[in-house]
């Protein structure tokens, strides 16, 4: 059980966009030290771009693709010792997330994609909390959705 003294540290952004394909979780031990997305520079009729893979570093490690990298652009970004994510926003467009963007505690960010589609902004319920992974759907071409979960982090190793 646990002792009602204890605040609850931890958030969840509920997830944008149409959502269809299969789940995806990118939880891992440790902190966030970097994310990687890619983009596919969409050419037609139509001049939408969309995320169609995303991978989140932990520690120095990458987690599993999600989505694909076989088509489109790789960006990624690396963070300081003293940094983490406060914010992810972005935006979705018929049936896929067309635009990425990270903030972290220190002003940085970066963004991916094209600003085409509806907005979300998701940010921490508690003060001190951090992004600790992302969450949604993928139908193995593109992101459909995209959820952020938030809290402090909790370096059990450290005294």
């Amino acid at each position: 059980m646990v002792s009602s003294s204890l605040p609850n540290y931890y958030s969840y952004s509920p997830a944008a966009g149409e959502g269809s394909g299969t789940e995806f979780s990118t939880a891992r031990e440790g902190r966030i030290t970097g994310v990687r997305v890619f983009e596919y520079p969409y050419s037609g009729y139509y001049s939408n771009n969309y995320i169609n893979g995303l991978q989140l570093q932990y520690d120095g490690n990458w987690t599993t693709l999600v989505g694909t990298s076989s088509y489109g652009n790789q960006r990624e970004m690396t963070l300081f010792d003293d940094e983490y994510f406060v914010q992810v926003s972005g935006k979705y467009y018929s049936g896929y997330i067309s635009e990425l963007m990270f903030v972290n505690n220190k002003g940085r960010s970066f963004k991916v994609g094209q600003p085409t589609g509806l907005s979300f902004n998701f940010y921490p319920a508690y003060n001190g909390s951090e992004l600790r992974f992302l969450s949604g759907r993928q139908n193995g071409f593109a992101l459909t959705s995209i959820g952020a979960h938030w809290a402090v982090f909790n370096n059990s190793s450290a005294s």
